[in-house]
């Protein structure tokens, strides 16, 4: 199906991946892809997105908005919205730092329609979604066409990013999914944002660890800890997540270093519409505090 708007010339609905990269691919820089349009329409209308001519609706592709355990991980449809992540039990059992991230994105009528395949491909530094994402390992499925069949790739998560608002997935070239490993006894993931008080649009910094305990549950062998916006891209605190693994334990002082870590590998800075360089600095001590000891009490009782 076809229609035209005032805003665009043409507008696709195509219910199988296939046609829809047939479309982008024969379009090239003139098509952009849309689903909830929380974003993509806003920039649009700000006058941010020049170009557009033709949109390519994915939210009728078969399979993309679904949420599933297989062998190969749990996997996430790009079309999944943040109110389905957010109610998702199975979710909540193994990726409680996503749900958590995803349940404070704009407000319920946002949730209801915004995607985590859009949350993502805008490739935004602050993006929730995405830094829930990123704690938990996860990959990013990367469609294209390849002699005419669809080929699915399976990649980094970071791999796709270029920079602030901007990835490098080419105009023929869409996210089918995410997947990530299930949670195993000793793990858990916690998430924590500070947002301006005013509206829930602009995250000031956010957060999100996972982490995995020794069988007897004293210590951390492995960490995982994502923060946004603190470098040009969604960023993980490798520097932090050493010092934690390095320790014997968990304590005031291991928490110290953690947070000094942290601090002093993240990209900070001014933004006049969020937060200072110096205030995100002293956040990054609170939020991690907030969120290794929420990770480290729910791997200790699972």
């Amino acid at each position: 199906m076809t229609t035209a708007s005032s805003r665009w010339n043409e507008y696709h609905t195509p219910s199988a991946l296939a046609d829809a990269l047939m479309i982008l691919s024969r379009h090239g820089e003139r098509a952009r892809i849309i689903a909830g349009g929380t974003d993509l329409i806003l920039d649009m209308e700000g006058g941010h997105t020049s170009g557009v001519d033709v949109l390519v609706d994915v939210t009728r592709i078969v399979g993309m908005d679904e949420i599933r355990e297989t062998d190969a991980g749990i996997v996430i449809g790009a079309n999944v919205t943040h109110a389905q992540i957010e109610k998702s039990p199975l979710l909540r059992d193994h990726a409680a730092c996503l749900v958590e991230s995803c349940g404070v994105v704009g407000g319920p009528q946002v949730r209801n329609v915004a995607t985590i395949g859009g949350n993502v491909a805008h490739a935004l530094p602050a993006a929730d979604g995405t830094i829930g994402l990123l704690a938990l390992d996860a990959e990013v499925e990367v469609c294209s066409l390849a002699a005419g069949a669809v080929e699915r790739r399976w990649q980094p998560l970071l791999s796709i990013f270029a920079g602030p608002g901007r990835n490098n997935l080419g105009p023929a070239r869409l996210v089918g999914g995410f997947r990530f490993a299930p949670r195993a006894t000793g793990q858990a993931s916690a998430f924590d944002r500070i947002m301006r008080p005013q509206g829930v649009a602009l995250p000031i910094l956010g957060l999100a660890a996972w982490l995995q305990l020794t069988e007897d549950k004293q210590r951390i062998v492995k960490a995982r800890i994502a923060i946004g916006p603190a470098g040009p891209i969604p960023f993980r605190a490798t520097d932090a997540e050493a010092v934690l693994t390095a320790a014997p334990g968990f304590d005031d002082a291991v928490l110290a270093a953690t947070i000094a870590a942290a601090q002093a590998q993240a990209q900070l800075r001014t933004s006049k519409h969020r937060a200072s360089k110096e205030y995100r600095y002293e956040m990054v001590g609170v939020l991690l505090g907030r969120v290794l000891r929420a990770a480290l009490e729910r791997a200790q009782n699972l």
